[in-house]
């Protein structure tokens, strides 16, 4: 199961997903909210943290979230202090029930990493696209648009067009025709 545990926080903050089975594993940790109070009102413990990316929104309550659960923590550069254990393009990680390949997508962030799990149909994608065919920053440091436009075709031509859903690092997540959704970002990024 995919639950968002910002879905009701009103400070400012990525998307923050638990997603429980096999392995109950936290994608991002957010900011500005007790995200170990909203992990432990559905589960006693979790078994690791993965990071889409290290900007401050995503990473702020990391500290706390490892004082809780003393879990490792996955992400694209292991000198991002908090990273742990590196998650290279093409390396695969158990989320929930899951095996997930991470795809390095930067143009937001150099170590900005998508994770797709074919069989389920899943890809969580968080700031290279959004709800509605918009597209992350590129105004910020380390961002660039031509990388960020390789990015989204890079995703495009690793999933599935039958891509069930799309969980994003803010905003709503996308159940309605998410492929076309990510076609659109990479259209409205070149103009």
């Amino acid at each position: 199961m995919i639950r968002n545990l910002t879905s009701d926080v009103q400070a400012f903050t990525s998307n923050v997903f638990l997603v429980t089975g096999a392995r109950n594993v936290l994608v991002d940790a957010g900011s500005n909210f007790d995200v170990v109070e909203a992990v432990r009102a559905h589960v006693d413990a979790i078994d690791a943290v993965v990071l889409t990316h290290s900007h401050r929104d995503h990473v702020e309550n990391l500290d706390q979230v490892r004082a809780a659960f003393d879990v490792p923590v996955y992400g694209f550069d292991t000198a991002v202090e908090g990273i742990d254990e590196e998650l290279a393009d093409g390396d695969s990680v158990t989320i929930g029930d899951h095996e997930y390949l991470a795809l390095h997508t930067p143009g937001h962030k150099n170590d900005h990493l998508c994770l797709y799990a074919e069989d389920a149909g899943i890809l969580f994608a968080g700031d290279l696209v959004f709800d509605g065919g918009s597209f992350g920053r590129t105004d910020l440091e380390e961002g660039d648009r031509p990388t960020l436009i390789e990015s989204i075709d890079y995703v495009l031509d690793t999933v599935s067009r039958d891509l069930e859903v799309m969980h994003t690092g803010h905003g709503p997540s996308v159940t309605d025709r998410p492929y076309e959704t990510i076609e659109l970002a990479g259209q409205a990024a070149r103009f």
